[in-house]
């Protein structure tokens, strides 16, 4: 009995210092963004700072990477726990599709959020006198990293202008400070950057020289043939120097996580970030734009179970 009252005992204890052990455990939440002087870092540092003061015994980092298609590979593999992406990135990533950087259909990958639009910002030094995207003909351009989601957008909207890399003077896969960099050293005439409004390396270049901004018309939109692209409008007085509307086209970002991370996780990042929007605005004004009743509407993964339970209970699903 006594041996037996004994090994009881030490199971008793034994779970209860497994039970501890968890609770201590920390949890890891690793943000993928993008570059440094894009949008998706300051938003992933602000999700950072309001997850690790509302998230007992988190402890979160964020990870500037080359944005979409790397952040959507990552999470499949494991390897970070939330990440900003571009809708047309995230379709293609769960179709597998090669040519856009996703050598498999990547199944893992689940929505949080529909979050801002992502707008294309084709702009030009305006001695170049680049002004159409006809005039892009024979000029010096970056496009984004190879494969980027930005880069995937420059040739989807190339193409539906009837262009291609090969018209062009030359063409660099450059983030977006390098590309204004080059720019400003008259190394390269234009860039053509997906980002939400307000971009900082664009707001330098426009502080530093004249600049122009190049349209990206409504029918040219409708021929790229993807419900994902949206006809938008870059609002006048958004940089400086720039006096007028400049039609474009835009891209919804998703804010997408893996099946990996538990439903309670993923409920917590959920309702904290649409808790905080007026905070997470304040690390960048492109979040100013992310609304709860569109969230989880029109997503091309399926919602994380825990983000659904947030939006039921928030009454924006059934």
């Amino acid at each position: 009995m006594r041996l037996r009252h004994s090994i009881r005992s030490i199971a008793f204890v034994s779970a209860l210092a497994a039970s501890a052990a968890a609770l201590a455990a920390p949890t890891f939440i690793n943000i993928l963004t993008g570059g440094t002087s894009g949008v998706y870092y300051p938003i992933g540092v602000g999700l950072s700072q309001i997850y690790g003061g509302g998230i007992e015994g988190s402890k979160t980092s964020v990870q500037a990477t080359k944005a979409s298609v790397e952040n959507l590979n990552l999470l499949q593999a494991g390897r970070g726990e939330l990440a900003l992406a571009l809708g047309d990135s995230v379709a293609d990533a769960w179709n597998g599709v090669e040519d856009a950087g996703f050598k498999a259909p990547l199944k893992k990958l689940r929505a949080i959020a529909a979050t801002y639009p992502n707008y294309i910002q084709i702009v030009a030094s305006k001695e170049s006198g680049i002004q159409t995207l006809a005039d892009l003909k024979g000029k010096r351009i970056s496009v984004g990293a190879p494969k980027s989601g930005t880069e995937l957008n420059a040739r989807a909207i190339f193409a539906a202008a009837g262009l291609s890399y090969e018209d062009m003077g030359k063409v660099e896969f450059l983030p977006y400070a390098e590309s204004v960099e080059l720019i400003k050293n008259r190394q390269l005439d234009a860039t053509l950057q997906s980002s939400g409004l307000g971009m900082a390396a664009i707001r330098d270049l426009a502080a530093s020289m004249p600049i122009s901004f190049v349209e990206v018309p409504a029918e040219v939109t409708a021929k790229i043939g993807n419900a994902a692209y949206q006809p938008a409008t870059i609002p006048a007085r958004t940089y400086d120097g720039q006096e007028l509307d400049v039609k474009t086209v835009a891209i919804t970002n998703i804010l997408v996580t893996h099946e990996g991370v538990s439903d309670e996780l993923a409920y917590q990042m959920t309702k904290l970030m649409f808790d905080n929007l007026p905070r997470l605005g304040n690390a960048h004004s492109a979040a100013k734009d992310i609304r709860l009743d569109s969230a989880a509407q029109n997503l091309p993964i399926p919602l994380h179970p825990g983000a659904e339970r947030f939006y039921k209970e928030a009454g924006v699903l059934k």
